[in-house]
């Protein structure tokens, strides 16, 4: 079973108005009221375990947000995630429950697609077991799980449409079809997952219509699904059907991409019309790789190439200036989770990264970091921080990163505290590889959330001299990257955590500390006590391995 699933398991089990400052202030000014909008920041707090509860899911906005995908629908934003909340508050009341936002920053509840397992799922399985001479598993028995949908906005036969796919898993051993305990071990590996689709016109009175099978796990070794001990990770599955990302390109075909650990991500070619596969996939299972792949989808990427059990999931696709970028989550979830991307000019790849290492031959990790868990100062920081949906802003050329965000272990005195799953929605900045490289850019999440701050104009080079906090956000696993004071001083030299020359760039919006880029931008200091507008930049230099987060705390 996938790390992913005994974590959640665990978890299931153990828990039950400010105006913004102009150009170079850090703090408002009574005599200079806001004339653009009527701004707020938010006030929602980050640690909302006091309205947790099922009663108060109208008070969530962002709490209880797992591995989120957003679309543009009818004039709201419709996000969906998987089934988890801190103290297994959603159990009940249906699968994949969701929320809707005008504004991306302030969201209201809505409900889900099904309250019960569609029916294809438990035939699929039973017919896939009864073909491989294996006994029926009673409907009362078999194990769900709910997981990871993703949604997007398609036009079928001139009328848009919400179209969703998600991934039901089955938690129980192949060989006698016993729920997936210790105690049960029968020396096979866990049944398969399967992805299905369902699609709607009205996602606001949560009315969907399911259309069923799509594809499920599949894998390159026949009836060879025995297993020598629980801890043995050279996995049955050559592909994990779960963590779906759909994409249309610009030639007008669709694709829908999924993987988990395992072997890596397949690319399997849908119909437009239909959201079904175009080639008949036929049993999932066979004797080889490449007789596996011609039905099942070529493999895009790996972490490992000769892993079965590589740590990267969560693939998310976008198109953008003439790439594919392929975003991915790495490692465990509870907290080194972090996002990574690389980018093709073909959809099939290969994939490359920002130093051109191959990440379709699993030619080892990737950068640029996107996401990693970071602690500023005046907070607890965040951790879990990926599986992400990648989206544009409707009729703007803004893009956004969602994900989760979790709380450290045992903030507030609260052992359960990793449980607590924020929704984190981040602008990206697209930053170049190097000086010398301005065209070629890279996507970044900026450090802080995004709260809809109003343009106030030019970001003059006087108003960042003063103190910053820095990040060097670099791979560690399991642990938080933690600022360091920085000050940009007047003269255009550095102290503190860096050292050497700056100078900026207004009309791109870009700093250039030493050899690296980043990107500027103002965003709200959700550290402060009240919450403020601030400065804040992110960026990555094609050698650096890391990347830089900041934030202004102090004007000189």
């Amino acid at each position: 079973m996938r790390l992913k699933y005994l974590l959640i398991l665990f978890i299931s089990i153990t828990v039950l108005l400010f105006v913004g400052c102009k150009d170079g202030d850090l703090e408002p000014k009574e005599d200079e009221p806001d004339t653009l909008t009527n701004f707020t920041i938010p006030t929602y707090a980050d640690d909302y375990s006091s309205i947790a509860s099922w009663e108060n899911r109208n008070e969530w906005n962002l709490a209880n947000v797992h591995d989120p995908s957003v679309a543009y629908y009818n004039g709201y934003y419709y996000m969906y995630g998987t089934d988890a909340s801190y103290g297994n508050a959603h159990e009940g009341h249906g699968h994949f429950q969701g929320k809707r936002s005008t504004d991306l920053v302030n969201w209201q509840w809505v409900g889900g697609p099904f309250y019960q397992a569609p029916s294809w799922v438990a035939d699929s399985l039973n017919a896939i077991r009864s073909r491989m001479g294996l006994v029926a598993i009673a409907n009362d028995n078999i194990m769900y799980g709910y997981w990871a949908p993703v949604v997007r906005r398609v036009n079928v036969g001139g009328q848009e449409i919400l179209r969703m796919y998600y991934s039901i898993v089955i938690d129980n051993y192949i060989k006698t079809g016993n729920a997936n305990t210790s105690a049960n071990f029968d020396g096979s590996w866990t049944e398969r997952a399967f992805i299905g689709m369902c699609e709607s016109t009205n996602p606001a009175g949560a009315v969907w219509t399911d259309k069923g099978f799509v594809t499920c796990s599949s894998s390159d070794r026949g009836l060879n699904y025995s297993r020598s001990s629980l801890s043995n990770w050279d996995a049955y599955f050559y592909y994990n059907a779960i963590d779906p990302t759909y994409i249309v390109t610009p030639e007008g075909k669709h694709y829908l991409i999924h993987g988990s650990w395992h072997s890596g991500f397949a690319l399997l070619q849908v119909d437009a019309t239909t959201g079904k596969p175009l080639n008949t996939l036929g049993e999932p299972y066979a004797n080889s790789v490449s007789e596996l792949t011609a039905r099942y989808g070529v493999r895009i990427g790996t972490r490992t190439a000769s892993s079965r059990w590589q740590g990267s999931e969560a693939p998310e696709i976008i198109y953008k200036d003439g790439y594919y970028y392929l975003f991915m989550a790495y490692d465990g979830l509870d907290i080194p989770y972090n996002t990574r991307v690389v980018r093709s000019a073909n959809i099939e790849g290969p994939y490359l990264d920002i130093n051109g290492r191959n990440f379709t031959n699993g030619s080892g990790d990737c950068h640029p970091i996107v996401t990693h868990p970071y602690k500023f100062n005046l907070s607890y920081g965040w951790v879990g921080i990926s599986h992400c949906c990648i989206f544009q802003k409707e009729n703007t050329n803004e893009w956004f990163y969602m994900s989760q965000g979790r709380l450290p272990p045992n903030v507030n005195g609260n052992p359960y505290s990793n449980a607590i799953m924020m929704g984190h929605v981040r602008r990206i900045v697209w930053c170049p590889a190097s000086p010398g490289e301005p065209d070629n850019l890279w996507p970044i999440a900026l450090p802080e959330r995004y709260a809809a701050v109003p343009d106030y104009g030019t970001i003059t080079q006087d108003s960042l001299v003063g103190t910053w906090e820095h990040i060097k956000l670099e791979y560690s696993y399991s642990n938080q990257d933690r600022a360091v004071s920085l000050n940009l001083n007047a003269d255009g030299t550095m102290s503190g955590a860096l050292t050497g020359n700056w100078s900026y760039d207004a009309t791109k919006k870009q700093l250039t500390m030493g050899n690296v880029v980043v990107c500027v931008e103002r965003e709200v200091d959700w550290e402060a006590t009240p919450r403020r507008v601030t400065f804040v930049y992110a960026g990555t230099e094609k050698n650096l391995n890391a990347t830089y987060w900041g934030k202004k705390t102090k004007q000189y």
